[in-house]
């Protein structure tokens, strides 16, 4: 099998592509012009992967790396994913998010129209719903730029299997923890933070947010990609551990026996800005579909997850 990954330098895209190789899959990666150190997520594997040039944004560019590639799948992952920023400047938001995906789309319509697409959405597309887990066909009601954006994208893969016969899924996960060296996501900076004896900014300790460790954001991916009843499909990937910010910092204070201060109510110094009025204080989703179609579970706890991520962060 040969496979693109977009967004292949992030976090996820590297994992995935990794665990691909592992596996005896031809790997392309999509990117624009980077240097060599933009590929440190990749080094371990870089000499056994492809790079295509290639600008989400500009049509004719992904157009032409996937008809050079001719892949049996696009794992689109590439995107803009801090939703804080997103609200001072949204408009490249829309740009890469959305017009990056229609690019994809009808990329693959016209230069390859055999090619699957995995597309990554995200939970956030749902927004504010009723406080119970939330199932795929809730209304999509985005709360912030980045959400609306992903929304977009996700709403024109599901009209492009209809009207054009796209074969598209469209996954929608929860938060992923497992990063090591980049403390930027709420798991990996609590953990930083605590291990290094620094004050815990909490800024929404009430909110409710299930957690993922990546090694099962990956598996489903794995298993979208290569079973035939995932095409034509939306399924939430999450793994129902749902739990209050405050109560996700507590576990990880007992884990490193952190003595120091957690500042609940409040945001590290600098960061940016989110409407609080408007955020949305609870996002679980339903992953039933996923369970039963494709066999996807979680593989590990949260307890358990959490536990490999600071000894992983200590060995760091």
């Amino acid at each position: 099998m040969s496979v693109i990954i977009t967004g292949i330098t992030g976090f996820l895209g590297s994992k995935l592509a990794q665990t691909l190789i592992e596996q005896g899959t031809e790997v392309y990666g999509l990117v624009r012009h980077v240097s060599r150190s933009e590929l440190r997520s990749l080094e371990p594997i870089l000499e056994k992967i492809h790079l295509v040039e290639g600008d989400l944004g500009e049509y004719h560019s992904v157009r032409s790396a996937i008809a050079s590639v001719a892949p049996e799948a696009v794992l689109h992952l590439g995107a803009l994913t801090p939703v804080r920023h997103s609200f001072e400047d949204p408009f490249p938001y829309a740009k890469i998010n959305y017009e990056g995906t229609m690019n994809v789309a009808h990329a693959v319509l016209e230069a390859s129209p055999r090619t699957r697409i995995i597309a990554a959405s995200t939970a956030e597309v749902y927004g504010w719903q009723p406080r119970v887990p939330t199932r795929e066909d809730a209304r999509m009601n985005p709360s912030s730029p980045y959400a609306v954006s992903k929304a977009a994208a996700d709403t024109y893969l599901q009209m492009a299997v209809k009207v054009y016969g796209l074969k598209a899924t469209v996954l929608r996960c929860n938060n992923t923890y497992g990063r090591i060296g980049e403390s930027g996501f709420l798991v990996e900076y609590v953990v930083s933070s605590m291990i290094a004896n620094r004050t815990v900014y909490i800024g929404a300790p009430d909110h409710i947010r299930d957690y993922m460790i990546v090694d099962d954001h990956v598996d489903a991916y794995l298993r979208a990609l290569r079973s035939g009843e995932a095409t034509g499909e939306v399924f939430n990937v999450s793994p129902g551990n749902p739990v209050s910010n405050i109560d996700m910092a507590k576990k990880v204070a007992e884990l490193v026996s952190f003595k120091g201060r957690i500042a609940a109510g409040s945001y590290p110094p600098g960061y940016p800005a989110r409407p609080s009025q408007w955020d949305t204080d609870y996002i679980v989703l339903d992953s039933q579909k996923i369970r039963a179609k494709l066999g996807w579970k979680p593989s590990v706890t949260l307890d358990e997850g959490l536990r490999r991520i600071v000894d992983m962060w200590k060995t760091h």
